[in-house]
């Protein structure tokens, strides 16, 4: 009989919208799932959330793949449900009809308008509009009707099995704002983990939490604040440096004025059951759909199962455990070789502690030997080190069923009790069956985290080499080195360096994640024996650190130019273990590293040996000349260089007499500089002699052409300079191709105090002559290198009529005052930086003072 009861229509009043457009694009199809997912569960409509992204994928993907439009999704919230709309440019005006005797909406074959099918089937109510530019699909889902005051709800169980607790619950409240700074701290936050309130408000969150920094997997600590809801397990570091496992729910929300924060709920990791959201199961309305087959992975899993790795494997032991009420589960990778399980997932035991250590496969004492096949232990106790893990744990039965993908080992799925003799082989069945479903999941998603994995070493050594490349210092190189390291690789970091084969290791930098503890560190590490040098390349344990300083400690040698030039220490605290890819990414590291720090080595020591060989070029000091003011200025061109192909001198010859010179040798750097030191040190040589400024000269240019292909040209401007009695000074000089002194008078007249000749290392017959003048008191002679006059701005040269100008203004300044006074027009001539050589050396006569 029909029922003349009419279904009462809800009302839809908006109370919230959210809209987002995205281009015809394929990864827009995935970015328009994230948008719907995010706003459902934002506005706390969990339990439709699967059914709107379903829907909002496919008829997305009709758009921006199929039609190849743009796609704009709209969310409207009401009361007890959501309408979602998608909108694309492509007003196709066939309405898809559909008779009893007529085709269906669209056929399942095809991947184009499955929308419309998956509409009629899951959503309330579903429509098609048109209008001119665009056509909106738009679906209606509503809230199932829920008894008042009920969330969910589990089944009654014995009150032995339920989940154990404190006997004085402890949930940790702390309020993190939109710098993601922590801002409210509760009374059970200190208990739980140590710290007063006023010692950790305003502090980052990303300082108390051990995050996992595996390169590119997982989520960080800033993508989980960003979410508007997230739950799951990391570490705090307590006021006594142990990280304590916690188990966190974190609930985005904001205050009367919009400002976002973070409440963020968190119990020790072995009390989850307290925070951890059940797992929704899919409901439907009896008569409208048929029933969809039951899959037996999320069957086990439940739906949705986590998309990523470690949440998968998690979700495994704790339905493991849950299934055949366990206390304790775990489960392990194996490695590409199937040598070796790496603990990835554990519940019931220390699982931080044990985390990503390994086992052999193969039987033996301390070996994983029922690793291929199913076995059950019923004590322990009677076969000890048949399951490593467990040791010390007090678990008595054990089952353990490999998890295989094509005939392949992959894992080892196992469960254990403290009660001896509580598992049979049928317990073992069941757990194998589950085994066999989950494996290729496991698999799949253990391939994707190590694609990410890679592709996340690649970018961090690409990242590394990059800084490394940019420095030639060895302490910035030492620094690099440990703050790539931590935290991402480890914990705290230590390098050691060896200066040679016969010295021993020193501890040259040490850094720690938590900066406090730097110091306390390095203190420990001073303590302890250095590790020995070891050519073999790879990480090895150092177990003598790890007895002083605590958790597991590796060694990777720096070698470099086949030796070893020190050591990468790298630790972690006592309840994590080192992965073997972070291994193998510290090694390739390594290798970078050292040939970085012995490329800063090898350039230090050149650096210093050129130097020192370039202040051996210079004069050992100006000589106090009686009634005279000297004044240098020497500036070299290039980075590094103190000495370059100008140079200066002043020296005395004999009781009365003082030899100076002034010169600038062809080019610019070190065999510009190797002249250099041939010029002045024959200068030297040949006036104490007693020969005159032309016999000089003309040895020294025979010396340089005797140089042959080695032979530079060289302009040259020498002298000698006689003080007098009556307080003036006599010099004579010969201008050997060398810009002309310059002679200011205390008028302000300024002068040519000499005749241009010949340079000098060109020709081999020199007739080069000597001319002398007097400096009166007051006067000034100023010499200089090309250096000054040819500096260049543009076009622009300051030359010497600029140099001229530049000195009359100079009247009644000390030889100092005017050798600064050039020096800083030519700096201010140009923008750039000198580009050549440039030497200024002045004399000046000082005035009689009255009384004198």
């Amino acid at each position: 009989m029909a029922s003349d009861v009419q279904p009462r229509r809800r009302r839809f009043v908006i109370t919230a919208r959210a809209a987002a457009s995205f281009d015809p694009l394929g990864r827009s199809v995935a970015a328009a799932r994230a948008f719907v997912r995010d706003t459902l569960q934002g506005w706390g409509f969990a339990d439709i959330v699967d059914d709107a992204v379903v829907l909002t994928s496919e008829l997305v993907t009709n758009a921006v793949v199929h039609a190849g439009t743009r796609a704009e999704v709209l969310c409207l919230r009401a009361e007890d449900g959501v309408r979602v709309e998608v909108a694309d440019r492509y007003p196709e005006r066939e309405l898809p009809l559909r008779h009893p005797d007529e085709r269906p909406y669209a056929d399942p074959d095809r991947e184009s308008g499955r929308g419309l099918m998956l509409c009629a089937a899951l959503a309330t109510r579903w429509g098609v509009e048109y209008t001119a530019t665009h056509k909106h699909v738009w679906f209606r889902l509503d809230l199932p009707d829920r008894p008042v005051g009920t969330r969910s709800a589990g089944p009654v169980v014995p009150d032995q099995l339920l989940p154990l607790a404190d006997s004085r619950v402890r949930v940790a409240v702390l309020q993190i704002d939109a710098a993601d700074c922590i801002s409210a701290w509760n009374e059970d936050a200190e208990h739980v983990f140590g710290y007063s309130a006023d010692k950790v408000l305003g502090r980052p969150l990303a300082e108390l939490a051990a995050w996992p920094q595996t390169p590119g997997t997982g989520t960080g600590i800033a993508e989980a604040l960003r979410l508007s809801r997230w739950e799951g397990s990391y570490g705090i570091r307590g006021a006594d440096g142990r990280v304590i496992p916690v188990y966190a729910s974190h609930l985005r929300v904001r205050d009367a004025h919009g400002e976002p924060s973070i409440v963020c709920l968190l119990v020790h990791d072995d009390e989850r059951a307290l925070l951890q959201t059940p797992v929704r199961v899919a409901t439907s309305d009896a008569g409208l759909t048929e029933p969809r087959p039951a899959d037996p992975f999320e069957v086990f899993i439940g739906s949705p199962a986590p998309d990523d790795l470690d949440g998968l494997l998690q979700r495994t032991v704790e339905r493991a455990r849950d299934m055949l009420d366990a206390d304790a589960a775990f489960l392990l990778l194996a490695t590409d070789d199937e040598t070796e399980l790496e603990v990835r997932a554990t519940t019931g035991l220390p699982s931080t502690r044990q985390r990503f250590a390994r086992v052999p496969v193969e039987a033996g004492t301390n070996r994983y030997g029922s690793a291929r096949m199913p076995a059950v232990h019923d004590d322990l106790a009677a076969v000890p080190g048949a399951v490593p893990l467990l040791e010390a744990t007090g678990m008595r039965s054990v089952i353990t069923v490999p998890l295989k993908v094509e005939g392949r080992l992959t894992g080892s799925l196992g469960v254990a009790t403290e009660n001896p003799g509580r598992y049979s082989n049928a317990e073992a069945l069941r757990l194998q069956f589950a085994a066999d479903r989950i494996a290729l999941a496991v698999e799949s998603a253990r391939l994707g985290e190590l694609e990410r994995l890679r592709r996340g070493s690649l970018s961090f050594l690409v990242e590394a080499s990059d800084l490394l490349a940019g420095t030639l210092d060895r302490d910035q190189t030492l620094a690099l080195m440990a703050q790539m390291t931590v935290p991402t690789l480890a914990t705290w970091c230590a390098v050691y360096t060896i200066a040679d084969q016969s010295s021993d290791p020193f501890l040259s930098y040490v850094l720690h994640e938590d900066e406090e503890r730097i110091d306390g560190l390095k203190a420990l590490l001073s303590r302890v024996s250095p590790p020995e040098p070891v050519r073999e390349a790879g990480a090895r344990p150092w177990p003598e650190t790890a007895l002083a300083v605590g958790g597991e400690t590796v060694v990777l040698p720096l070698l470099a130019r086949n030796r070893v030039i020190g050591l990468l220490t790298l630790g972690k605290p006592s309840e994590e273990h080192f992965r073997q890819e972070i291994l193998e990414l510290a090694e390739d590291l390594s290798r970078r590293a050292a040939l970085a720090l012995d490329n800063a080595r090898l350039y230090s020591e050149r650096t210093a040996i050129s130097r020192s060989l370039q202040r051996s070029l210079l004069p050992p000091g100006s000589p106090a000349i009686p009634g005279m003011e000297v004044e240098v200025i020497y500036r070299a061109a290039g980075e590094g260089n103190e000495v370059g192909g100008d140079f200066y001198d002043v020296f005395p010859i004999r009781d009365g007499a003082y030899g100076f010179a002034i010169g600038d040798v062809c080019g610019t750097g070190p065999e510009a500089a190797a002249v250099t030191g041939l010029a002045r040190h024959a200068l030297r040589l040949l006036a104490r002699e007693g020969l005159g400024g032309p016999a000089v000269l003309e040895r020294l240019n025979a010396a340089i052409l005797d140089e042959g292909a080695r032979s530079r040209f060289l302009t040259l401007l020498y002298g000698e300079l006689h003080p007098q009695p009556d307080g003036s000074a006599l010099m004579k000089v010969v201008c050997a191709g060398h810009p002309l002194p310059l002679r200011l008078r205390p008028n302000g007249e300024v002068v040519p105090a000499a005749e241009p000749q010949p340079l000098l290392g060109v020709i081999d017959d020199l007739d080069l002559y000597e001319q002398t003048l007097t400096l009166d008191p007051g006067d000034v002679l100023l010499c200089v290198t090309d250096g000054v006059t040819e500096r260049r701005e543009g076009t622009r040269m300051l030359g010497d009529d600029g140099l001229t100008e530049v000195l009359t203004t100079c009247t009644g300044l000390t030889a100092g005052a005017v050798a600064s006074r050039v020096l800083r027009a030519v700096e201010r001539f140009a923008a750039e930086p000198a580009s050549d050589d440039m030497a200024i050396l002045a004399f000046r006569v000082p005035q009689q003072r009255e009384g004198d």
